[in-house]
């Protein structure tokens, strides 16, 4: 396709996300990629999950091998004009938090594997009390 060096804002980029119509921020940079959507070895839902934010940590966070970075160039249609955008974060999907960040599920695991083994014991117990006064 080559771009021309037209600038997008990000309501103009946000626009196409479709597999009819599907374009991509990445390092700042906007590439139509509707034609490599079923070719994507990854395969379409990613490079669609993708669209109406910047995609440059989703792309760099999979570590493209430098083949698929050159053919990057082939998708480009232009810069995306970040003055549109008061921060960086205001376009981006935040970080997800790591799991079991809040430590709950970490403590219910431990509570059960310290009371499991208790009940069995326990019942193990209540019946050999049980056979011996019967």
């Amino acid at each position: 396709m080559g771009g021309d060096g037209k600038l997008f804002t990000l309501a103009e980029v946000s626009q196409h996300n479709n597999r009819k119509d599907c374009w991509l921020i990445i390092n700042a940079k906007v590439y139509n990629v509707t034609e490599f959507l079923e070719d994507h070895p990854g395969g379409d839902e990613v490079l669609l999950s993708g669209t109406g934010k910047d995609a440059t940590d989703d792309f760099e966070d999979v570590g493209h091998s430098e083949s698929a970075r050159e053919m990057m160039s082939k998708y480009y249609i232009g810069e995306m004009d970040v003055s549109t955008i008061a921060e960086r974060s205001a376009y981006t999907t935040p970080k997800q938090p790591h799991y079991n960040e809040d430590k709950t599920t970490e403590f219910i695991i431990k509570l059960l594997q310290f009371l499991v083994p208790l009940a069995i014991l326990g019942l193990a117990v209540g019946i050999g009390f049980y056979t011996k006064s019967t």
